[in-house]
């Protein structure tokens, strides 16, 4: 089996003392539900209707045509590295370092992502790293993370995107544990839109996952690292992601569509309910293993619409996953569990978010994992300037 390439910075994530946790009942390929229609789980009748999907397609319509101008004939945003000051280290990557940073000009505050010629060249993801510039820079939506500048100097190229003082969702869930149902719900929601928009526009993300989800000042999220993201119009075939998110597809080493960002999302709603993901091992092979035949155990206080949706993004088969049939976002939208989801009150943010992280001002970093200061590397000439020609 051909190992997938590991995200970034996931050694933290741990499968082996999940065991406990597994005390209710288990799923697999083979357990399936009734087909959903308009009678949902519990007896509830969807919120969402076919005439809304339709309403909201036209829009998406629109947001692709503008993904693709700007996809086709970027508009350049460069500041140099100079023009901010660096505050202080609030991540850290397989090729450098994120910063929160202040512009000296509007002293407004963002994050800058950091990343080193030198490890990009020697990693050989310099055309993954272009390819993320070209489409961040085209895409626009509430919860993706839009680029504001891009820059480069003798030894690193820099990303600068709002610093969103929330901090990660996958910090909230270790702290929280498992989050109340009306918190994952509005995550998940908000991640459906920004996927249907994102496939809409031909991009698939491939690490989707709470440690790429931050959350803002406001309570919203914004979908970020886009390393791995990639415009496709019917397959592709590399192997990548973070083992516990995978598609069972991508461990195949099949070609593979949108779905696995369907399947990483089912992933997510299991983690935000539990507080663990639904698939782990003693090593690597174990946890593939259960993925491949969809294999896992589900609390027993679990409710039936929770297990439901949670079942329909976790289908081995992805021509039969939510988001890939034939209706695409309907089925999701109007599934019983997000009864409840005002879509448009979302998509508009005039929901009131369910959790409202504390920020004390628009430099707090208190959100996020405290690390220890980094510091860059001086270049006293430029390297690399034939490979990095096209950033």
């Amino acid at each position: 089996m051909t190992v997938p390439r590991i995200s970034n910075d996931h050694s933290r994530r741990k499968s082996s003392n999940l065991e406990a946790h597994g005390d209710g009942s288990e799923h697999n390929d083979h357990d399936k539900e009734k087909p959903h229609g308009t009678a949902s789980p519990e007896g509830k009748t969807p919120s969402f209707n076919h005439e809304k999907q339709k309403m909201h397609k036209r829009y998406l319509n629109l947001l692709k045509e503008e993904f693709l101008k700007l996809y086709k004939n970027p508009i350049e945003y460069e500041k140099s590295p100079d023009e901010f000051d660096v505050i202080k280290t609030i991540g850290a990557g397989a090729f450098g370092t994120v910063f929160l940073v202040r512009d000296t000009i509007s002293f407004y505050y963002y994050a800058m992502k950091t990343m080193e010629k030198s490890a990009i060249v020697q990693k050989k993801v310099v055309r993954q790293i272009i390819r993320e510039k070209k489409v961040l820079q085209a895409l626009s939506f509430p919860f993706v993370v839009p680029l504001e500048f891009t820059s480069k100097d003798n030894g690193y190229v820099y990303f600068v995107v709002p610093f969103e003082a929330g901090g990660e969702l996958y910090t909230l869930i270790k702290n929280t544990g498992a989050l109340p149902e009306a918190w994952s719900q509005f995550y998940a929601a908000q991640m459906v839109l920004a996927l249907e928009y994102l496939h809409h526009c031909c991009v698939v993300h491939r690490d989707v996952k709470p440690e790429n989800i931050l959350i803002n000042a406001s309570g919203y999220i914004k979908l970020v690292d886009f390393g791995f993201c990639k415009i496709i119009k019917t397959r592709t075939w590399t192997l990548c992601g973070t083992p516990e998110y995978i598609a069972p597809e991508i461990i195949m080493g099949k070609g593979y569509s949108y779905t696995v960002d369907w399947w990483s999302l089912g992933v997510l709603i299991f983690e935000m309910s539990t507080g663990y993901p639904p698939f782990y091992g003693a090593n690597r092979a174990k946890l593939y293993d259960k993925i491949l035949i969809g294999k896992f155990k589900t609390p027993e206080t679990m409710s039936k619409i929770t297990k439901s949706i949670i079942r329909h993004f976790l289908e081995v088969d992805p021509t039969k996953r939510y988001g890939s049939l034939k209706t695409g976002g309907y089925d999701i939208k109007s599934h019983a569990w997000f009864h409840e989801t005002n879509w448009d009150g979302i998509l508009h943010q005039k929901d009131i978010p369910p959790y409202i992280p504390v920020c004390k001002d628009l430099a707090d970093t208190t959100n996020f994992t405290s690390r220890s200061e980094a510091k860059l590397k001086s270049y006293a000439q430029p390297v690399f300037e034939d490979e990095f020609a096209d950033f």
